[in-house]
């Protein structure tokens, strides 16, 4: 009786593990765009976003625009991430960045808050 417990507690456990080790992290920030700037700059510094930033720290930015929505102004922008310690590791990057001048980070930041103003921002495992 005790192996047919321990056999099903092992069973269990394996199971349940896939859904935890492989569940992508992803980061939503609710922006509305400032005056002066316009969906394609905003796409532009997403795009350099990614390819200046993000794919040294295992994180990809999408852009998600409301069709139907109850707030039409609110654009997201949704970064993923492999993991949540993927996204702890890029986050400690980005923020280290910050505060050197002249750098990727700082600057793809100074764009970022020139261009729109964060109204939100979630955090969710995807499974």
């Amino acid at each position: 009786m005790k192996k047919i417990k321990t056999m099903i507690v092992t069973l269990i456990i394996l199971i349940s593990v896939p859904f935890y080790t492989f569940a992508d992290h992803l980061d939503v920030i609710q922006m509305e765009l400032n005056k002066g700037c316009n969906f394609n700059q905003f796409l532009a510094i997403k795009k350099d976003f990614n390819s200046k930033w993000a794919k040294d720290y295992d994180y990809k930015v999408e852009l998600l625009m409301p069709v139907q929505s109850n707030d039409l102004k609110s654009i997201y922008w949704v970064g993923r991430s492999s993991d949540a310690v993927a996204f702890g590791k890029g986050w400690e990057a980005w923020v280290s960045g910050l505060g050197k001048s002249g750098s990727v980070a700082a600057n793809l930041n100074a764009r970022l808050e020139k261009c729109a103003t964060s109204m939100s921002r979630r955090s969710y495992g995807a499974y």
